[in-house]
């Protein structure tokens, strides 16, 4: 029954046999790449982190899906054209890309050196830059494709100690409309998928500390936090066949957090 489910799923979702790039090997990008396995995609995942590379792979291995590891720092110039070129031969092309990279430092502005800053911008930004830019000169050349990136709650409100994460999450949804509105007609879309507050790695940090948790889970409707793999479903679903004519989107996945 479940191999016949699963089955279903990836024959809706029109996925077998996509060829997937994801960037960033723990937390949302893991989960991530692990649906698309499921969904009976080829995968590849980038992540200078080599033991979390090892961690997917491990549990891409227990899939049984085709899959390839990249260890790369994406901050580095020329790095998201050197893995887009080696994914597309090793998998035979490229149809979507999910960049999944993110770092956070929680303190106010007038404490941040301009390193600090260029940093931050690089590692949650120019990395979108360099590898979108090289992934969607492929698309555009072959006429179609997905690309996805992690945005935040945090491009829209105006979280305290937040200044330069919330820049760099702001920059993402606009770099993501303007490729949107370039690409579209070539049949590439760009979407932006938006989490609030979600359980990663990146987060558990914050949430260990006394009352943090309460605190944020009084500031959602839903009256929780969220998890990874809540996020696995519209990136699915903005992958797919169904989301042909959806693009230029941010998508907030925040248990209504910005409505508030």
């Amino acid at each position: 029954m479940a191999d016949t489910l699963q089955a279903a799923k990836a024959a809706w979702l029109g996925l077998e046999g996509a060829r997937v790039l994801v960037a960033g090997a723990g937390g949302i990008g893991g989960a991530c790449a692990l649906a698309y396995a499921e969904a009976g995609a080829s995968v590849a995942v980038v992540d200078r982190d080599q033991r979390a590379l090892d961690a997917i792979g491990a549990d891409l291995d227990a899939t049984g899906a085709r899959y390839a590891l990249h260890h790369a720092d994406l901050t580095e110039h020329g790095a998201g054209e050197r893995v887009v070129a080696d994914v597309v031969e090793e998998l035979g092309g490229l149809d979507v890309l999910l960049h999944a990279v993110g770092i956070n430092d929680r303190r106010p502005i007038l404490e941040f050196t301009e390193d600090e800053w260029d940093h931050i911008l690089r590692v949650n930004l120019s990395s979108l830059f360099g590898l979108a830019q090289a992934a969607g000169r492929h698309m555009v050349a072959q006429g179609h494709g997905r690309v996805l990136a992690l945005s935040s709650v945090s491009g829209l409100l105006a979280h305290h100690s937040h200044g330069p994460y919330a820049a760099s999450k702001g920059g993402i949804n606009q770099l993501l409309r303007v490729m949107a509105r370039e690409w579209a007609a070539s049949g590439v879309t760009v979407n932006a998928l938006a989490p609030g507050y979600i359980e990663t790695p990146l987060t558990a940090g914050e949430l260990a500390k006394p009352g943090k948790r309460k605190d944020l889970e009084s500031l959602v409707p839903a009256g929780r936090l969220g998890t990874p793999d809540e996020l696995t479903g519209p990136a699915l679903f903005l992958s797919s066949r169904h989301a042909g004519f959806v693009t230029g989107h941010v998508m907030y996945i925040d248990g209504g957090r910005t409505l508030v």
